[in-house]
């Protein structure tokens, strides 16, 4: 069986979803009232592959601390990434704090007005540049982000993986073919929304759906089947130990390299997960040292591998003067709660505030 006929997809969708946007839409996401590119630029490098509710505290504690580019420019990294934590994807952050230093020393203070222009900032691609463009200044661009993928993927009966370039190509395609002259914003805004709320990658509310006469994927029963999922690959297992040194009621962070996981963030030092704590810890600091216990494996989840982190507490004895160093800290955990933190590490860390463990 067919899908719907391509010129009466062309034709339909857009004024469909505008209505429908405009009457069933979302509207009140903070964002959404103000057309300040440096506010609508900081809800889409947020929104990138994360959710609106997880989003919206930190955007709100973003915009307190630094209300302007210039305000964010102006904060050094370890202060942006301290706001940051627990939003992962820590390269948006480090790419947020470039891009207000680029704004403010090659552009002004403005941000450029075009998407070639926007896509030359660290952090910035091709949907979200057209976000941007749309949002802030009322141009004409297609977006593509994850949700859009879905929901074009079923309306169009697109199959193949979309992170391959040929599907991508020609989703982006259809993306513009179906770009409407006028009403931009209530358009961008209903593809993102019917993305997010009706054309779930899960149980699909397809009797809600504007565009449900003009889906190639409800037409031919393949709703389920697309877009097709990522080739299934099993993802390396990882393991690793994570020295939770102790003194006096403070415990020991390092600052870890600005490129990599976790670049940037402050984390207790690693080891091989078969090491011994107390040789590692002579050989890395000169420091005599008391291996305490092993807390619960702490299991984290990356895009290409799993990583089990094997914490391992040590009290200090005696530590070196030559052992400090630049971007290596004592703090109390409390004081290491304000600091920028992989997850992980914030767990850790939570838990020694709340089982006492700290010497």
């Amino acid at each position: 069986m067919a899908g719907p006929d391509a010129d009466r997809v062309s034709a339909e969708f857009a004024p469909a979803l505008i209505a429908w946007q405009q009457r069933h839409g979302r509207h009140e996401l903070p964002w959404q009232k103000t057309r300040d590119p440096y506010a609508v630029w900081l809800s889409e490098i947020m929104l990138q592959q994360t959710q609106v509710a997880t989003v919206l505290p930190y955007y709100r504690r973003f915009l307190e601390r630094f209300p302007t580019v210039a305000a964010l420019a102006a904060a050094t990294e370890d202060e942006v990434l301290a706001l940051w934590s627990g939003l992962g994807y820590y390269s948006r952050g480090r790419n947020l704090h470039r891009a207000a230093g680029l704004v403010i020393a090659e552009h002004g203070g403005r941000f450029p007005k075009t998407p070639e222009a926007l896509m030359a900032l660290p952090g910035i691609g091709r949907s979200t540049a057209a976000a941007i463009f749309v949002f802030a200044f009322g141009g004409r661009a297609a977006i593509l982000d994850g949700n859009v993928k879905r929901v074009l993927a079923r309306l169009r009966g697109i199959e193949g993986y979309p992170g391959e370039a040929a599907v991508a190509a020609r989703l982006w395609r259809d993306a513009e073919a179906l770009l409407p002259q006028t009403n931009l914003v209530a358009y961008t805004q209903g593809l993102m929304d019917l993305g997010a709320t009706v054309c779930t990658r899960r149980r699909p509310r397809c009797g809600d759906c504007p565009a449900s006469r003009l889906c190639a994927a409800l037409a031919t029963d393949r709703v389920s089947a697309l877009p097709t999922p990522r080739p299934r690959k099993a993802l390396p297992q990882r393991r690793t130990m994570m020295l939770v040194l102790q003194r006096a009621g403070e415990i020991l962070l390092e600052k870890r390299p600005p490129a990599g996981i976790w670049g940037g963030l402050w984390c207790f030092p690693e080891e091989d997960a078969d090491a011994d704590p107390v040789t590692a810890c002579v050989r890395r600091y000169g420091a005599r040292v008391v291996s305490g216990a092993t807390l619960p494996v702490v299991a984290h989840g990356f895009t290409h591998f799993r990583l089990d982190i094997l914490p391992q507490t040590v009290t200090v004895t005696d530590w070196p003067r030559r052992a400090e160093e630049p971007g290596r800290l004592w703090m109390s955990p409390e004081d290491a709660l304000q600091a920028a933190l992989p997850a992980p590490v914030r767990g850790i860390v939570e838990r020694l505030i709340v089982q006492g463990k700290t010497a």
